[in-house]
């Protein structure tokens, strides 16, 4: 058998990663591997375009709206189709299918609000400029150069190709932004869906699990732990699943992608870019070292925040009662302001880290815009170029900004995982046999030497034996402690016995399939737990009857009496724990929901404990017709309640004392005749 579950697990947080969870946690994506391939592929796309953007911004920049050099022909002469003038054709350099080093160039000049046309390229040479009338005269390095200024026919016949370019690239660029959206929206789509059905079935399966395991488990574990293992651990593995696993190959692709453009741009301004890279590694080395120790300071403290509340809720009245509210206060006080320190110092931690990695990108930005902006003036790369390198520089940071917050969420699934595979791996003690032996239940039970402990050792049963015919009504009387409730949990295998048989028509109970065994036995215990419904379903259950036999069942417990003045009958809304009944009328409905199974074994825990004597003395008429054709075991402290029943088991300490109707029993003079008694005279007193 496995360790039992840890009542303190919170504290028990394993590393931020572990590869053994992760491949079994990835287990749980198999079947929608194709999914999840089919959105990696979409991110890919999605990448590209997005990297598309920037490059497509500085292709109108260098190429049509700040104008290139030209190559220029005679008339005639021209590999391509170009710009007419003055006898010549003119063709932008970019726009020629292959180089032609030994042509000449020229170049479009601005100059006070003109145009000028320059019959050479000056590319980054420096050159001055003075007004000669219309004409402009440029001092170069190579001479003075005398330069006409253009029409505004001639230069918009220059600039219409670029116009026209201009109109087919933003079409092209809003057609990039209107696939990165959709493809964008359906890979969201598929992946969120992939990973809620990924969570459906993790939170099934975690359900499925309780569901199964036995009384033992639940004895030594709090409720409130076991629903956050189910709901929240769950959902921060689903915010692991949709917003980390796949995004980490968007990642990849950005940053690869980036860097591969820029040095393919300008070897030297990429490596200008990325100086201060080592700087961000070094940078987030230290920020995993010393996020992981807050984070796992905060869980801790946390854990111990819920452990107080869920104390101090569920025990409320008695710390009213003896007036314990500033002590309490006092404690949860301290607790709170542990968390809240160990918070501020995460808090701090984080609130470095991510400004840390601004401040390296704008330092890296104010490079780029020293050693670039220098190359522009200078004519040595275009200035689409350096925005281009802008667009880029700020894509690559944006990534590592974001990784603070995904590394919260590994650290957060990690825990997560862990302690839902610790749940998960906890071994179901009682389970059906792989080759269980029919047998058809007629209501027979008998113990051969059973010893049970609870906890190892702590023996709370001893050498019990004894024998229940069908049909009987045999009572469990004795002191609290005795034993008698877990004999009743013994024979429907809530807990397995240690040492012993118990048999049911001389079989095995760990023979039988366990639903068989269950389906047979019905309890009604002495605190009846309803469910949120109607007061049908708490009848039905899952039992297949319709309302006409629900009502004949009722009536049979005298239950249908108080259903029929509630305001919509047996479809009247049952509150939480059905909190607006009385304990006797739950009690009926608990009488009504075990006859709804057709049980062949009755067991009633203290049923009539919690009854007022009137109620009483109507189920008392009612047990007579239900126990009828079953065999009915019956627990009880109030002797008055069974008299008429055919054995009564005297429990004392864990051992069986004494067996016999009550005539038998009280002529012994033994346990039974000292209860009786007792009871007697504590009856006497309160008349």
């Amino acid at each position: 058998m496995s360790e039992p579950y840890n009542y303190h697990e919170e504290e028990a947080l394993g590393i931020s990663y572990d590869g053994r969870l992760m491949k079994r946690l990835l287990s749980y994506a198999r079947p929608y591997w194709l999914i999840i391939f089919a959105c990696i592929i979409l991110l890919f796309i999605v990448t590209a375009a997005e990297l598309a953007r920037p490059y497509l911004v500085k292709i109108a920049i260098d190429d049509y709206i700040t104008p290139g050099p030209l190559v220029v022909w005679e008339a005639g002469n021209e590999p391509q189709e170009g710009i007419e003038y003055r006898g010549r054709i003119y063709i932008p350099q970019h726009r020629l299918t292959k180089e032609y080093p030994d042509r000449p160039m020229a170049q479009m000049l601005t100059y006070e609000g003109r145009y000028y046309l320059v019959d050479d390229y000056l590319g980054g040479t420096e050159y001055s400029v003075r007004r000669d009338g219309v004409d402009l005269i440029l001092d170069t390095e190579a001479g003075f150069l005398t330069v006409s200024p253009l029409e505004d026919v001639e230069y918009r016949a220059f600039r219409q190709p670029d116009q026209t370019a201009l109109v087919r690239l933003a079409l092209l660029y809003l057609g990039v932004i209107a696939l990165s959206f959709s493809l964008n929206y359906l890979q969201i789509y598929l992946l969120h869906r992939a990973g809620q059905q990924i969570i459906f079935n993790i939170r099934h399966q975690v359900f499925s699990h309780l569901q199964r395991l036995s009384l033992r488990f639940f004895d030594t574990n709090p409720v409130g732990r076991l629903v956050t293992r189910v709901t929240n651990d769950t959902e921060t593995l689903d915010q692991m699943f949709t917003g980390v696993v796949v995004y980490l190959f968007k990642d990849l692709f950005m940053l690869l992608g980036i860097v591969i453009v820029m040095l393919q741009l300008n070897v030297r301004l990429a490596l200008v870019s990325f100086s201060l890279i080592p700087v961000v590694i070094i940078a987030t080395i230290v920020f995993r070292l010393k996020a992981r120790e807050a984070y796992r300071e905060v869980r801790v403290r946390l854990a111990r925040i819920n452990s107080a509340l869920a104390e101090n809720i569920t025990g409320v009245r008695t710390v009213q009662i003896f007036h314990r509210m500033g002590k309490k206060h006092q404690e949860f006080n301290d607790i709170n302001h542990a968390h809240y320190r160990a918070s501020f110092r995460e808090l701090k931690i984080f609130a470095v880290f991510r400004p840390f990695i601004d401040l390296i990108y704008f330092l890296a930005l104010a490079l780029l815009i020293w050693y670039g902006g220098g190359s522009v003036v200078q004519g040595l790369i275009p200035f689409g170029v350096l925005y281009a390198f802008i667009q880029y520089l700020e894509m690559f940071f944006r990534p590592i900004n974001d990784m603070a917050e995904k590394y919260n969420i590994m650290q957060s699934a990690m825990a997560s995982s862990e302690r839902i595979f610790q749940l998960l791996d906890t071994t179901v003690d009682t389970q059906s046999p792989q080759q269980p032996v029919p047998v058809k239940v007629k209501g027979r039970i008998e113990f051969c030497n059973v010893w049970f402990a609870y906890n190892p050792g702590e023996w709370v049963l001893r050498d019990v034996s004894f024998t229940i015919e069908k049909g009987q009504t045999v009572a469990f009387v004795g002191a609290t402690g005795a034993g008698k409730t877990s004999i009743i949990n013994l024979i429907s295998r809530l807990y397995d016995i240690q040492k012993g048989q118990i048999l049911i028509d001389g079989v095995d109970i760990k023979e039988i399939d366990l639903d068989q065994l269950r389906k047979n036995v019905a309890v009604v215990l002495q605190d009846v737990f309803m469910f949120s419904g109607t007061i049908a379903d708490n009848i039905r259950l899952n039992s297949d009857i319709d309302d006409q036999q629900i009502r004949h069942i009722a009536e049979a417990v005298d239950a249908h009496r108080f259903i029929s003045r509630l305001p919509r009958d047996y479809e009247s809304e049952v509150k939480e724990r059905g909190a607006t009944m009385s304990a006797g009328q739950r009690q009926l409905l608990a009488f009504a929901r075990a006859l709804a199974f057709k049980p062949k074994i009755l067991i009633l825990d203290e049923a009539t404990a919690n009854i007022d004597t009137e109620t009483e003395q109507v189920i008392q008429k009612a047990m007579k017709t239900i126990s009828r054709g079953r065999t009915t075991l019956v627990v009880a402290h109030r002797l008055s309640t069974i008299q008429s029943a055919d054995k009564i088991i005297v429990m004392h300490k864990g051992k069986l004392r004494e067996e016999g109707n009550h005539q038998q029993l009280l002529a012994r003079g033994g346990y039974y005749y000292n209860l009786y008694q007792l009871q007697y005279k504590e009856q006497e007193a309160s008349q």
